[in-house]
């Protein structure tokens, strides 16, 4: 789990993405969930984990249906300081578009071995955010991941993804768009509300 593939799709001179540094954790594992209007609207999972945020790109969002499978691509390793970016990567670059903390706090996991859990392709952890809560699984398919809320008082048929504001600036991806030179027609078609 290092940074060099994330290091090597980025320029560091043009896009505003922290390139991130070694420094040790807070002690609790964070986790965030970013909306991320790129080429295609899609949500970003990731866990803290030894130092870095294990990333998933989930294209439908998170569902707090525990009927709901949703897919979840794994992609690189993403630095800590990457959970609090909110802003616009320029058009052309790798993941260029507007990046939105929707959600952000902190996870446990519910297994004694998490690199055991991650091999084996079965993590089970417990989420403590704003929007995400309870115990959840991420489970390795042919395809790929696939994040399921387990069932728990936190499991719910509301569509979770209709709260549409950041988690830390309560704006949307429009007005981030707005406020740092990116493409605001673009962003906004994030904001609308998804599709059932």
């Amino acid at each position: 789990m290092a940074l060099g593939d994330y290091r090597r799709k980025r320029d560091f001179e043009v896009t505003p993405e922290p390139k991130g540094s070694k420094r040790a954790g807070s002690g609790q594992l964070s986790f965030v969930v970013q909306k991320h209007q790129a080429s295609r609207l899609h949500y970003d999972f990731r866990l803290e984990w030894r130092g870095v945020l294990l990333s998933w790109a989930v294209p439908k969002g998170p569902s707090l249906d525990p009927k709901v499978k949703r897919l979840a691509m794994q992609v690189e390793d993403h630095p800590v300081e990457y959970g609090s970016f909110e802003g616009v990567i320029p058009e052309g670059e790798y993941g260029g578009g507007t990046v939105m903390v929707w959600d952000r706090g902190t996870w446990e996991p519910e297994v004694d071995d998490v690199d055991a859990a991650l091999k084996k392709g079965e993590l089970k952890f417990t989420l403590h955010g704003k929007k995400l809560r309870g115990s959840w699984v991420l489970v390795r398919t042919a395809r790929g991941w696939l994040l399921i809320k387990h069932r728990d008082q936190y499991a719910s048929s509301e569509d979770v993804l209709e709260q549409s504001r950041s988690a830390v600036s309560k704006r949307l991806l429009a007005d981030i768009a707005r406020e740092n030179g990116g493409d605001v027609e673009k962003a906004a078609k994030g904001d609308a509300a998804p599709k059932r």
